[in-house]
């Protein structure tokens, strides 16, 4: 399937790695210019020579500061963009009983705010050349959230909601606003944890057992196991898509049916 992006520009935020990195290089095969972002200075720069057609920036999108710094090296490498993928999102591991007002803060600058920031910046190009593609990274703790981390699963939801008003505000602008919302996803920090685990417990060294015992405690789903980034960047890029344009203003799980309701 040809999803026609070859004169389409898209910056992916916290793409220096992770499940971005491969949303990043997926949109970049099917034929994308791709700006990668980090963080930190330089953290991108080599990935960005590895593909062809991508550039890389860097700021601390948690703040008003970091966005703008974005922005401006945005702009004086590729004029405008067409697609941006807010990947950009941080965990945490607070519990009711020890999280403080600085923490929920803090997940809100690095969830919501981030995503809002970079929106405003690049949305008034994507209206005047009536065109433009925003997909949000949530989760499914937005839909079935736990008693862990309550601070980001209160600000993913807030993402997911934020989207659907973006939406709303963007209506006949030639510009789709999509919430991707994940399980576990075989990350090589989540499999990391997961083996350091399974060693622990007795577990096994094979991946295939590691993971049925993460389906059996973690996450039951009726696929069985866990996404591969690939599957959630293959998800990313379509929504990216020309195909993809009456598809509008939606959270999509891709969780394996993990999450039950209609």
């Amino acid at each position: 399937m040809d999803l026609n992006l070859h004169n389409r520009i898209a910056l992916v935020t916290g793409s220096n790695r992770g499940t971005g990195e491969i949303i990043a290089r997926t949109l970049a095969s099917e034929g994308a210019t791709v700006i990668f972002h980090s963080l930190e200075a330089g953290a991108a720069a080599a990935l960005a020579e590895e593909v062809k057609n991508a550039y890389a920036v860097w700021g601390d999108i948690s703040t008003e500061a970091g966005c703008r710094q974005v922005a401006e090296q945005v702009t004086g490498l590729v004029g405008e963009i067409d697609i941006l993928v807010n990947n950009y999102g941080v965990g945490s591991r607070g519990r009711w009983s020890n999280s403080c007002n600085g923490d929920w803060i803090e997940s809100y600058q690095k969830n919501v705010l981030s995503a809002v920031r970079l929106a405003q910046q690049f949305i008034p190009e994507m209206k005047q050349r009536g065109w433009g593609r925003i997909v949000q990274l949530g989760t499914i703790g937005s839909h079935h959230p736990g008693n862990r981390m309550p601070d980001y699963y209160a600000a993913k939801g807030a993402l997911a909601t934020m989207s659907v008003s973006l939406t709303q505000e963007l209506s006949d602008t030639g510009i789709t606003v999509n919430t991707v919302s994940p399980g576990f996803i075989r990350t090589p920090e989540l499999e990391a944890g997961f083996r350091r685990r399974a060693a622990r417990e007795g577990w096994g060294d094979d991946w295939d057992d590691i993971q049925r015992r993460i389906v059996a405690e973690e996450f039951p789903n009726p696929c069985g196991r866990i996404a591969e980034r690939q599957e959630v960047a293959d998800l990313v890029a379509f929504l990216c898509s020309d195909r993809a344009g009456f598809i509008n203003g939606q959270n999509i799980r891709i969780d394996g049916g993990a999450v039950r309701y209609v």
